[in-house]
């Protein structure tokens, strides 16, 4: 056990020292006043000697409570606030405590309390601070700059309402001291933009001077710098012209194009504006989380998964000290990480004794948890209720192959990829083999599916340019882009070859490809590439305003991960601002969208398990730590390496434990370990054993290509709902059947139709696209035509022959224009005589009218062009000899009949 004085001569009086502090033992000669950046030990106070005081500028500023290693700080926490009562009067005091800060530690954690506010309370830091980060906290009136950013007009035009809530939800929190917030908005209602204009906010009233923005990739920052840029607080000036914008160096092209007056360079940090902080510093940084934890930790820790984001040029293990950021943001905070890559993420935000704010569309389990305190919420189906945002429709593509696998045959030709080096291979089974779908795309690919899946996504492709003159945007989402078998690179050749539009239209933006973000900023402003294939870099963050088809050829199991990927297309068109939907197409059968059918706008997936190293776990059955646990977890790991190693790895356990049967080993380790401690352990802590559990000869891996294999794929919009959730076509006409029968008292429109046709209208017919539109189910015309379209095969049925073979499944299904030419025919057939020549043009006119409205009124002669041109109700009323009011009067009737 570690003594207390040994705590704080190794511990706490090195760290001290490092920060700039002198140590020196207090005396009855000790002349405060004197001193200036000095901890004094043991000084004398009205209840007993004070383990340390920081003495600044010849005032005690605070009192340091230290204890050994194994007591808990937090507790002794109050006995620095009894010798702070015990402190001579004559400076600051606030309820009887005499010094504003307190401290309380032993030599490993270290909590701390601002006195100076009732609200401030006791919380973990990560450092003591320096001589000038005590001044500089001391210097400022906080809560004098916290009244000033409430009381501070927030009026900038492009400010939509819950942008202002959000910023207003922020502001009081920072009023009431709460130190960590988590602010949560859809993907696409603008988080960027809200936090640059309460960064902005901040800065000018001096609640903060220094903001660190962090981000999980460079193209997150490479869009944070430009929003920072493209922020102007007054309509005029930009925010780069107020305040200094730091961030990691990019490339010229990685930055969207922007003219001479826009153009902006983000600068590299200085360093000492990290090393040594100062109040006339006030800037924003914005960093990606993995180079400022390199900046802290080092190389080793810093390396995520994320390698993309990971930069090579960062400063290792730098000496920052706590107060060098007020404020710290963490943008996408929502991420999936590991345990251990949490960890990381967790100790470079709590490095830093600042407010931290998280933003997120999906905020995870860690994140609601790290941040305690959601301020502002502001959902997916509110902001497309607001308009905000678009929601999606949705197809479900049916592929044999991805529902249930693949069965090879007997002397099937399949080709042989060996994933290592690329080699290649034609062969004949000798046997048969099954592969379930989980294996598809990893262990094998069958480039039939995956050519009918693109067949399938270009029919609707095509449907979608003929309805609005465009190609859709499209992103896909692969399995992976591994070396020599990669899925996202096979869906690309495939894409040439399927849509025939040329090599430059279907790209892939991978972390394999060169300069990704400049492929990410080609297929936000250009043409072209039409469609891009991705697999995790394009899921999250990344902003497409006009993409408008989502297609799904990778299984997802993370609500979060889906959410983000559903959240590319729900942005509203910048250079087609007619975009009023985007697409997902769900290549899996429906079941990626069935599995999330429940899942609300805020999921709270838990951080993937890292899992201890297998000595880790030894050392835990050693030491009697969670024994059971990490037996069981162990023996789940030598069943895993059971199935992975190669005879050679047989042979290599066979030193160490019989035949080399691992799969035995495993099974029989508990009793083992029961009635056979010692040897057991002897066995399993042998270092050159556990070097063999870590580093065994694996199998050699093969990636077959089963060219020889056709899949059988169908597809079928789903319909969704109000309330967001997809229904077959046959449910949602079961639901509008039932809301037809149930509802003809309540729409005056269904009763028209069903019982009085002389009254329909114009006013009839928007009544009942209102009113079917706004029902719980939606039901829209466009939903109501995909749904009779899969269900009965009759595309563009019109919404009269939709209500009317709802009340009886035997009453005709009509397109607008033959239900029009019906209507016609009845009408002339009830003529006294033959139509003239003039009276058949006015006709014609008025059917190509009524084949887009179902309707026609005296006024539409005088503002529906093909009507209005020709001469108007006048002109019209003469060819029809002054009775044309009963010719329109009787095409009502007979359209609605």
């Amino acid at each position: 056990m570690e003594h207390e004085w040994k705590t704080r001569r190794d511990r706490i009086d090195t760290r001290l020292r490092a920060l700039g502090w002198s140590i020196a033992p207090f005396g009855p000669s000790t002349d405060c006043s004197r001193l200036d950046r000095v901890v004094l030990t043991e000084l004398d106070t009205a209840h007993g000697p004070a383990d340390y005081a920081f003495v600044l500028r010849g005032r005690v500023v605070g009192i340091l409570e230290a204890k050994r290693l194994n007591v808990d700080p937090e507790n002794v926490l109050s006995q620095a606030e009894r010798y702070a009562r015990g402190l001579p009067s004559g400076g600051f005091e606030r309820d009887g405590i005499r010094t504003p800060l307190l401290w309380s530690t032993n030599g490993k954690e270290i909590f701390f309390r601002d006195c100076r506010h009732p609200l401030n309370i006791s919380r973990l830091v990560a450092d003591y601070l320096t001589p000038d980060g005590i001044a500089e906290r001391l210097r400022g009136d906080d809560q004098a700059a916290l009244a000033a950013l409430t009381l501070l007009p927030n009026t900038h035009p492009r400010l939509r309402p819950y942008q202002i809530n959000a910023n207003s939800a922020v502001e009081q929190a920072m009023m009431q001291r709460r130190r960590e917030m988590l602010v949560a908005m859809a993907t696409g209602t603008g988080k960027t933009f809200t936090t640059v204009n309460q960064i902005y906010r901040l800065l000018r009233t001096g609640a903060a001077r220094r903001v660190l923005f962090l981000v999980d990739r460079r193209a997150l920052a490479a869009q944070a710098v430009q929003a920072f840029n493209a922020f102007r607080p007054d309509g005029t000036t930009k925010f780069t012209d107020l305040y200094q914008v730091f961030s990691q160096r990019f490339r010229r092209e990685d930055l969207d194009d922007a003219d001479a007056t826009d153009r902006f360079d983000p600068q590299a940090i200085p360093s000492d504006y990290l090393l040594s902080p100062q109040p006339k510093h006030t800037f924003v940084y914005v960093c990606t989380v993995q180079r400022m934890a390199m900046n802290l930790f080092g190389r080793e820790v810093a390396r995520f998964a994320n390698d993309e984001a990971f930069d090579d040029d960062a400063d290792e293990g730098l000496d920052i000290p706590i107060h060098a950021f007020d404020v710290v943001i963490a943008d996408e905070c929502h991420r999936g990480y590991t345990a251990q890559e949490l960890s990381v993420w967790r100790d470079t935000l709590e490095h830093f004794d600042a407010v931290r704010i998280g933003l997120t569309a999906t905020p995870a389990a860690h994140t609601l948890a790290y941040f305690k305190d959601t301020v502002f919420e502001y959902g997916y189906r509110q902001a497309v209720q607001d308009g905000f945002l678009v929601d999606y429709d949705a197809v479900k593509v049916q592929s044999g192959v991805r529902i249930n696998g693949v069965f090879l045959n007997e002397n099937e030709a399949v080709k042989y990829i060996d994933p290592e080096t690329g080699q290649r291979r034609l062969d004949r089974l000798e046997a048969e083999r099954q592969f379930d779908a989980s294996a598809i795309e990893r262990e094998i690919t069958v480039p039939d599916s995956n050519r009918k899946v693109l067949e399938e996504v270009k029919r609707y492709a095509e449907e979608h340019e003929r309805t609005y003159g465009r190609f859709p945007k499209t992103l896909i989402f692969a399995v992976n882009d591994q070396p020599f078998t990669s899925h996202a690179q096979a869906i690309v050749e495939l894409c040439r070859q399927v849509f025939g539009r040329g090599e430059e239209f279907v790209s892939k933006i991978t972390g394999t490809v060169d300069r990704p973000l400049q492929e990410i900023k080609k297929f936000r402003n250009r043409p072209n590439p039409g469609i891009v294939v991705s697999v995790d870099l394009m899921a999250t963050g990344v902003d497409i305003p006009d993409l408008e088809f989502i297609v799904f050829l990778r299984p997802v199991k993370s609500r979060i991960l889906f959410e983000q990927m559903l959240g590319r297309g729900t942005r509203k068109g910048f250079h087609h601002p007619d975009k009023s939907h985007f697409v997902v197409f769900d290549c899996f059968g429906g079941t990626l969208l069935e599995y999330f059918k429940t899942a609300s706008d805020f999921a709270a997936d838990a951080p993937t398990p890292a899992g201890k190293s297998i000595p880790e776990l030894i050392e835990d059955i050693w030491q009697n730590r969670d024994r059971d646990y990490a037996t069981r977890v162990l023996v789940k790991r030598l069943h895993r390496i059971d199935k992975e190693m190669s005879g050679q790895a047989r042979d290599l356990f066979a030193a160490y434990i019989p035949e080399g049967d691992m799969a035995k080993f495993a099974s029989g380790l508990p009793r083992a370990l029961r009635e056979e401690f010692k040897p057991t352990m002897t066995l399993l802590r042998d270092p050159a054993f556990q070097d063999l559990l870590q580093n065994y000869p694996r199998a050699p891996r093969t990636f077959i290509v089963a060219e020889e294999q056709t899949d059988t794929v169908t597809s079928e919009w789903l319909i969704r709902d109000g309330l967001g959730k997809e229904h077959r076509p046959e449910e949602y006409l079961a639901a509008f059947r039932r809301f037809v029968t149930e509802n003809p008292a309540k729409v005056t429109a269904i009763e028209i139709l069903l019982r009085k046709p002389r009254d329909w209208s114009t006013h009839a017919l928007q009544e009942l696209r209102d009113k079917l539109a706004a029902t719980p189910e939606r039901f829209t015309v466009e939903n109501l035509q995909r749904a009779h379209d899969a269900q009965y095969r009759k595309a563009l049925v019109d919404i009269i022959s939709m209500v009317k073979h709802a009340a009886d499944n035997h009453a005709p299904l009509y397109t607008a224009r033959e239900r029009v030419e019906r209507a016609a025919a009845k009408v002339t057939a009830s003529l006294a005589a033959p139509l003239t020549p003039p009276q058949q043009q006015w006709l014609d006119r008025i059917k190509e009218h009524l084949a887009q409205s179902l309707s026609i009124e005296q006024e539409d002669f005088e503002v529906i062009p093909v009507l209005a041109n020709a001469g108007g109700w006048g002109a019209a009323n003469r060819a029809f000899g002054g009775k044309l009011d009963t010719v329109i009067r009787t095409l009502n009737e007979a359209i609605a009949a």
